[in-house]
């Protein structure tokens, strides 16, 4: 059974940090892109951040460049999204997808082809 199951949310003061977890199982996880998503309140969902974790590779939105941090341990097949610095305004439900699309192309939802279901992180002023 494909599995993405995301942990490492809650609620953090704006300055703060989070790390987030994506951890995944039932496919091979090389084969695999990870992406993080999120989706505030009222808002659509949109891509974050980008890895090709055979490779090293990464990729970020201009919204999080300078602030957050993706990275993957392959030996535990889980993808981190480390956040500093965090805003009121990255308040949202935050979701890793697998997908054998190249981060390249960018975060089009369709393109994906696991989802996890959410973990939510909650900024204060």
């Amino acid at each position: 059974e494909v599995q993405l199951v995301e942990s490492g949310g809650g609620l953090v003061q704006s300055g703060g940090s989070l790390r987030l977890s994506c951890a995944a199982s039932g496919f091979t996880f090389g084969d695999y892109k990870i992406r993080w998503f999120r989706q505030a309140p009222g808002k659509e969902r949109e891509g974050v951040s980008c890895i090709n974790s055979r490779v090293g590779s990464t990729y970020y939105a201009d919204s999080v460049k300078g602030r957050f941090t993706i990275s993957s341990d392959n030996a535990k097949n889980t993808v981190y999204l480390q956040m500093n610095s965090l805003k009121p305004e990255d308040t949202a439900v935050y979701y890793c997808a697998a997908s054998r699309f190249t981060c390249v192309l960018g975060y089009r939802e369709y393109n994906m082809n696991y989802w996890g279901k959410g973990t939510l992180v909650t900024v204060s002023p």
